[in-house]
C-alpha cells in the first residue's frame, strides 16, 4: 500500500496522524535514530509464517521476536521467520522491509507485542525507507484489530 493509499485509509477513518520524513534507513534502530523516535515507540513489522500462513508480528524496534512465545500465543504448531521471497509480491507498492503494519488490509493476521500496546503513540514505516507515520496506538488498534500477545523481549546490544 503506497503511503498515499494508507493516508487515505487513515483520513477516511478520521485518524489524526503526522508524517515524518527522514534520511534513508533500513534497520529499525537506524530508522528510530534518524527520525528521533525512541526505539520502544517505533513499531517494526516482522513477517512470519504461522502454520504456513504469512502474518505480521509488530513489536518495538528495541525488541526481538521470541518465536517460541509467538507460537504459544498464536496456538500454532509452527512459527518461523518468512523469507523475502515468500512475501515480496504481497506488497507491490511498498519497499521490501518497509511495509506498514496493516496486515488486515492484505488479509493476514497481525500480532502485536503487548509491550507496544502500552505506548500512547506509535510510529511505523509508511511503505518506504524514508517516511514514517505516527499516530495514537488506540487508533491503530481500532483499525487493525490485532491480536495483542506477549512474544517479544528487549534486545541486548553487546
Amino acid at each position: 500500500m503506497p503511503v498515499k493509499k494508507l493516508k487515505e485509509h487513515l483520513d477516511n477513518h478520521h485518524v489524526k496522524y503526522v508524517t515524518i520524513k527522514h534520511s534513508s534507513a533500513y534497520t529499525a534502530q537506524e530508522v528510530a535514530a534518524s527520525a528521533h523516535i525512541p526505539g520502544k515507540e517505533l513499531a517494526k513489522t516482522v513477517m512470519v509464517k504461522v502454520d504456513g500462513a504469512i502474518a505480521m508480528a509488530v513489536l518495538p524496534a528495541s525488541h526481538k521476536v521470541d518465536f517460541d512465545l509467538l507460537k504459544e500465543a498464536a496456538g500454532a504448531d509452527a512459527v518461523a521467520l518468512a523469507s523475502e521471497e515468500e512475501f515480496e509480491g504481497m506488497f507491490p507498492d511498498c519497499e521490501i522491509g518497509a511495509m506498514p503494519p496493516f496486515g488486515n488490509l492484505y488479509g493476514m493476521a497481525v500480532f502485536v507485542a503487548d509491550s507496544l500496546a502500552d505506548d500512547e503513540e506509535i510510529a511505523f514505516n509508511a511503505g518506504s525507507h524514508r517516511e514514517l507515520i505516527k499516530l495514537a496506538y488506540k487508533d491503530f488498534e481500532r483499525l487493525v484489530a490485532p491480536k495483542v500477545v506477549h512474544f517479544s523481549s528487549k534486545r541486548s546490544f553487546v
